[in-house]
């Protein structure tokens, strides 16, 4: 972003995925490192992101601490295993994007210029491929089978000649733009072929302590 610095939840989640791998590392694989300040600073990070990412009057997550705009990048909070599939604030949050951040059946990262997601840019620009098959991802994910199906065979079939998907359509012009190929694009494709044929999707192995307004 390109506006005024501001706390992002996306990456706020990564910065607590850092940890929690490493914490995984050596409670899993015998790793040696100061697992115990890495635990504390993932479970700080952690009761950090409920107090001030989440919105409960919307029972959402917001793109940015303090904002009410959203941001697909939030569709894959269970995937890094922050949250589970089952609980009702990653629902919520599958919802609010489904319901604020589509147009023409197709997801935006974010509505530029607006609050948080001011970019600094002029202009608007369509709808990102990968964010699309992210959200059929988190339907599947949170039950929502047919319509993920839906979706994600739609997003399929908007594949050129090759099979080839690009980096954001244009659901108004009905044409690719962008870079071509993009790469997140069959990412996110290959991700959502595989949860959908019954792969298991991302779950938490360990479960957060509760903190104060968690739940």
């Amino acid at each position: 972003m390109r506006g005024p610095r501001r706390h992002f939840t996306h990456s706020k989640v990564l910065a607590w995925v850092a940890f929690d791998r490493m914490v995984r590392s050596v409670e899993r694989f015998g790793r040696e490192g100061p697992v115990a300040r890495w635990r504390a600073t993932r479970d700080e990070i952690f009761a950090d992101i409920l107090a001030h990412g989440y919105d409960a009057e919307r029972n959402t997550f917001v793109q940015a601490y303090g904002s009410r705009e959203l941001d697909a990048a939030l569709l894959l909070i269970p995937q890094v295993r922050f949250l589970p599939w089952d609980d009702p604030r990653v629902a919520g949050t599958v919802d609010a994007v489904n319901r604020e951040l589509c147009e023409g059946g197709f997801v935006k990262r974010y509505r530029p210029g607006v609050g948080s997601s001011d970019d600094g840019l002029p202009g608007d620009e369509g709808a990102f491929l990968a964010c699309s098959f992210w959200l059929a991802d988190a339907l599947h994910g949170v039950g929502r089978r047919r319509e993920a199906v839906e979706l994600f065979e739609r997003l399929a079939g908007l594949a050129n000649d090759v099979g080839l998907l690009a980096e954001e359509f244009d659901p108004v012009a009905r044409r690719q733009l962008g870079n071509v190929p993009q790469a997140f694009t069959h990412l996110a494709l290959v991700n959502a072929a595989r949860h959908l044929s019954g792969a298991r999707s991302a779950t938490p192995v360990l479960r957060q302590p509760r903190v104060r307004g968690d739940g």
